[in-house]
């Protein structure tokens, strides 16, 4: 069965690409029927979006400004990212903080990426946090979204070394390199998990 996936961005979209990539060079469509069906911006100057033509993918803005309330921008983006009937929407770098009716909507086929190794260090500002408090490793979370911050099931993660000279810039670049690596590698998974019902299935502990 086809499944789409729509994927949000606010920007210059690099985990967007990075997904998109992979999806290209695995085959995603041609082995799975998986495929990046649209990439909605919030902004209409995100970088994201000139990416995502060049590599072939539909595009749509749906410009937070225009809207009065966040509930009528969510209204409207949720009708942008449904006509194209997702089966998963990847937020990649989407900056706007989503109602809890947005989230209720798309349960159990949300997902997000985070700067952190969470549950540790949710919500901003997650490298300057990590180095004050002494942390040897940082790194990034992909996980589910649900209505409270970052506290959604953890899909996938990976592990970043703190230097003694990193700053918040010289870590985040480190993180991001592995945000790209363990994006693309936790949706595809999420999806080919999921079973006939729709839902993702538990995971159980060996005994």
């Amino acid at each position: 069965m086809k499944k789409n996936i729509v994927i949000l961005i606010s920007g210059g979209g690099s985990n967007m690409a990075a997904i998109a990539s992979a999806a290209q060079q695995q085959g995603w469509q041609e082995r799975h029927d998986i495929r990046i069906a649209a990439v909605i911006s919030n902004r209409p100057d995100a970088g994201g979006l000139a990416l995502a033509r060049e590599a072939g993918i539909a595009t749509a803005v749906v410009d937070h400004k225009a809207y009065a309330s966040r509930e009528d921008f969510d209204t409207a983006l949720a009708q942008a990212i449904d006509a194209h009937a997702p089966a998963l929407v990847v937020l990649a770098g989407f900056m706007r903080v989503l109602t809890p009716g947005f989230v209720a909507h798309y349960e159990g086929r949300l997902l997000n990426i985070h700067p952190s190794l969470l549950p540790a260090f949710p919500g901003l500002n997650t490298h300057q946090r990590a180095i004050d408090a002494g942390c040897k490793v940082a790194g990034c979370t992909v996980h589910e979204v649900t209505a409270e911050l970052d506290v959604g099931p953890i899909l996938d993660q990976a592990v970043v070394g703190v230097l003694p000279c990193d700053t918040a810039q010289t870590l985040a670049a480190r993180v991001l390199e592995q945000e790209h690596q363990i994006y693309s590698r936790a949706v595809l998974a999420f999806l080919l998990g999921k079973n006939e019902s729709g839902q993702a299935p538990s995971a159980t502990c060996p005994r």
